[in-house]
């Protein structure tokens, strides 16, 4: 490895959150991609916050705004040595900043499938 290289944790994508990150605008996906990359790293994008309702700063989401529209990842470092992409979503609502109780309630349900998947790729003795 080079002198002062990182190495990546890996980035997996939970259900459609892939699919849903794709349809989003070119700069969004660019905004997501770093700061991902950055959580991969170890580190924190200036641009990621704790998702109020998941109890601190292991459950994160990365806002963007774009075109007059706002879009969101929520991805989780809960579990050592892996990113898990939990939802990508536009947000819809002109009023207010919460989050909706069904996207709430996806996030979570995302979240323990996240941990099946650590714990299994744990179990096959996977590098995380």
């Amino acid at each position: 490895m080079l002198r002062g290289a990182r190495s990546l944790k890996p980035c997996d994508f939970v259900g459609p959150a892939r699919k849903e990150l794709s349809v989003m605008p070119d700069a969004v996906r660019v905004k997501v991609g770093h700061s991902l990359f950055l959580a991969q790293r170890g580190e924190e994008a200036q641009d990621a916050k704790p998702l109020k309702g998941f109890g601190g700063r292991g459950v994160l989401e990365i806002i963007a705004d774009h075109d007059g529209s706002t879009y969101r990842a929520v991805y989780t470092v809960r579990f050592a040595g892996a990113i898990y992409v939990l939802h990508a979503f536009q947000k819809k609502s002109k009023t207010g900043i919460a989050t909706p109780k069904h996207t709430m309630d996806l996030i979570a349900a995302r979240l323990k499938d996240a941990e099946i998947i650590h714990r299994h790729r744990i179990s096959r003795g996977e590098k995380s």
